[in-house]
């Protein structure tokens, strides 16, 4: 089995990805009042001047945000390496942002790689990666550039934590926690105000730290290169400086190999989301990442229990919508499969084929507004067979599918369906083959 560009103001439906029309990774979740914003970096295929075509390309920012965590609105871009002054136009080197809101005004923390600078001898010397700052009135942007990045702040990866005093830190690779100045402009350059987290492996790769606080405990994440693909793991403490104590990983290497991840984690209307990416939508080339939700919970004692990916995701699926079965909460353990629509063009999504009778994909959390009186099943070619579907354990309609060669879209009358949030469940119910993209009901 297997497991984005949007224009302004679009709307991509969730399920895992929750970004469905362009790569995208990194993803920095931010809540505002009822809403979610994410801020991810953009992956983007190599143009012709940029002479790593097997690496990270990333060139521009966009913000994303839901009400619900089920539709999720693109905004359009932000910030891009053209029009931040500081940052090299031909870097393509836009790596893992943050953004958190202070003295009513948002401040996006973004590391780049930066123009070159004479040196000290005056040849031109590289530039390296540094994090700026691009400030907005609203979370959506417009957000304006600093002229210059953060004095004493090199690196990428930059995590904002703001603790319940109000004093905010920058969390940076390392790992290391330092005193925001007041402004949010630059960091603290008292020795008192930096402690460096010594807890953490000190085989394979870590990166990408992100500090959150949960029940009166800090949590220090982080992506880590135990083997080959990097895993999430965690330190604990009681105080902001520690001590840390190192506690495992949490959420392990994925099915689909993909080197990298990254992540930040939200408290949501009483619930606690994980985000993260993988790359679904490039299942060749792991440098091309989706960004992905799915919820956390802890253990009486704090720690955090291992979390496992979902295809379904997060949030409230509408009857009226159509329903990417492919995303299942549940799978039969024999007769069914989930492969792409079209090999050409992954974002193109995935199928749900149904080759034994008997063979099940259920589909949790649906929402019917009205009691539905049809559903439609759209259909790929070859199929052929019967299909029940099933609101919770009652069986509401029943599709006949016709051998046809070109896609179909089979309606079936709906009986005996209720109002409400309810799991869906569609069933093979003769031999034969059935290929389902989608479906929804009327």
């Amino acid at each position: 089995m297997f497991l984005a560009m949007i224009a302004a103001g679009t709307v991509a439906f969730a399920q895992n990805p929750i970004i469905r029309d362009q790569f995208s990774a990194d993803p920095s979740a931010l809540v505002v009042g009822d809403r979610v914003y994410v801020f991810p970096s953009h992956d983007i295929k190599a143009p012709a001047e940029y002479g790593r075509k097997d690496w990270f390309c990333m060139a521009d920012y966009h913000v994303f945000s839901s009400d619900n965590l089920t539709d999720w609105t693109d905004h359009g871009m932000i910030v891009d390496q053209w029009t931040a002054p500081w940052v090299n136009e031909k870097g393509y080197s836009m790596w893992a942002p943050d953004c958190k809101e202070h003295n009513g005004k948002y401040y996006f923390f973004f590391p780049a790689g930066a123009k070159p600078q004479p040196s000290a001898n005056g040849r031109r010397g590289m530039g390296g990666n540094r994090v700026g700052i691009a400030i907005a009135d609203y979370p959506e942007g417009p957000y304006i550039p600093q002229e210059k990045p953060l004095d004493n702040v090199g690196g990428i990866d930059p995590c904002i934590f703001v603790d319940d005093d109000g004093q905010a830190y920058l969390v940076m690779p390392g790992i290391t926690i330092t005193k925001m100045n007041d402004d949010w402009l630059s960091v603290s350059t008292d020795p008192a105000d930096r402690h460096r987290v010594e807890e953490v492996p000190t085989k394979g790769l870590v990166e990408g730290p992100y500090l959150f606080k949960h029940d009166g405990h800090y949590y220090m994440t982080f992506p880590w290169a135990r083997n080959v693909e990097e895993v999430l793991a965690y330190c604990m403490a009681d105080n902001i400086f520690g001590p840390y104590k190192f506690m495992g990983v949490f959420f392990e290497e994925h099915a689909n190999k993909c080197w990298t991840n990254h992540h930040s984690i939200i408290e949501f209307k009483g619930q606690t989301y994980l985000f993260y990416h993988h790359n679904e939508y490039s299942p060749e080339f792991d440098k091309n990442r989706s960004v992905c939700a799915d919820s956390i919970f802890f253990e009486p004692d704090g720690t955090i229990r291992m979390v496992k990916p979902t295809l379904r995701g997060i949030g409230v699926t509408k009857s009226n919508t159509e329903i990417q079965l492919d995303r299942y909460s549940k799978l039969s353990e024999s007769g069914d499969s989930i492969d792409y629509l079209e090999r050409s063009n992954y974002f193109a999504g995935w199928k749900t084929i149904f080759y034994e009778k008997g063979a099940w994909a259920q589909y949790n959390t649906v929402q019917f507004d009205k009691a539905p009186k049809s559903v439609k099943v759209k259909i790929v070619p070859p199929s052929a067979g019967k299909l029940e579907i099933l609101q919770d354990n009652n069986v509401i309609a029943t599709v006949d599918v016709p051998a046809d060669r070109q896609v179909i879209t089979a309606t079936a009358k709906v009986s005996g369906a209720a109002k409400g949030i309810h799991n869906l469940k569609v069933r093979m119910v003769t031999d034969g083959k059935i290929q389902v993209d989608w479906l929804t009901f009327e």
